[in-house]
């Protein structure tokens, strides 16, 4: 193990997977935690470790993050594994894990809401909490994965770009609080993958946007590989989106 454990939430497909996938081939041990997305997740192990002389390319840990007992497991899980691999703490945290659904404001539930608030708040915060110790002694790095909502109305997804908000100004804080020992940054991605319910609005994003294209999960992943190897980069936002955030 050339450079140490990294943990990825919400890793085995889309842009989480990508993420692991690049990381793999930075030479990190991926954990690639899943909820549902186990067999994703172990083929795409399978098929890096064939690429690295059937050494393991990092391992599968399923936990549901929206209890307090998943939690806790994947907190125990990692530091498990980073006692089993003999490594010097944990060096890379992605908080990727996200839920992305459209709703009208006024009928979205308190439910909802609350779901919302765990995934992308209260999560990175209580496991960047629970993983401080194995973070420092890392000299380690947490990745928290945003969006370019910030400042824009969005309609049917007040649910989220608060949240997602609530996450960045959370990683802005950790950025301050967890110096010197661990640096701590964002990444937007902008136009990247366009969920089943969104292809006309994706569609007039791309038409705003200066390079003129769509991004890939590999252009975000790029950006995250980036953070892991820029030691004196800490409390920044990476928009991935082609230019949007700063298009007329």
């Amino acid at each position: 193990m050339a450079k140490g454990v990294a943990l990825v939430t919400g890793g085995g497909r889309r842009i989480g997977a990508e993420i692991v996938r690049s990381l793999i081939r930075a030479d990190w041990y991926v954990l690639i935690h899943v909820r549902s997305s186990k067999d994703d997740a172990l083929e795409l192990l399978a098929g890096e470790q064939s690429h690295s002389a059937e050494q393991p390319a990092g391992e599968v840990l399923v936990a549901d993050l929206s209890t307090d007992e998943g939690l806790a497991d994947l907190i125990e899980g990692a530091k498990r594994v980073i006692l089993e691999q003999n490594a010097q703490g944990l060096g890379v945290l992605v908080h990727n894990a996200s839920i992305y659904t459209t709703k009208d404001y006024e009928s979205v539930s308190l439910q909802e809401l609350r779901l919302n608030i765990r995934i992308h708040l209260e999560v990175p915060f209580l496991l960047t909490q629970g993983l401080t110790a194995q973070l420092k002694t890392g000299s380690g790095c947490v990745i928290g994965m945003i969006d370019t909502s910030l400042g824009r109305a969005w309609d049917g997804l007040s649910h989220y770009t608060s949240t997602k908000a609530g996450l960045r100004q959370l990683m802005m804080n950790l950025a301050g609080d967890l110096a010197p020992d661990v640096r701590v940054n964002c990444v937007a991605p902008g136009a990247i993958l366009a969920a089943d319910w969104e292809a006309e609005h994706f569609a007039s994003v791309i038409e705003r946007v200066p390079l003129g294209r769509g991004g890939t999960p590999e252009d975000v992943a790029k950006a995250v590989v980036f953070l892991t190897e820029s030691e004196y980069l800490s409390g920044q936002v990476i928009n991935v989106d082609g230019g949007w955030s700063v298009a007329p």
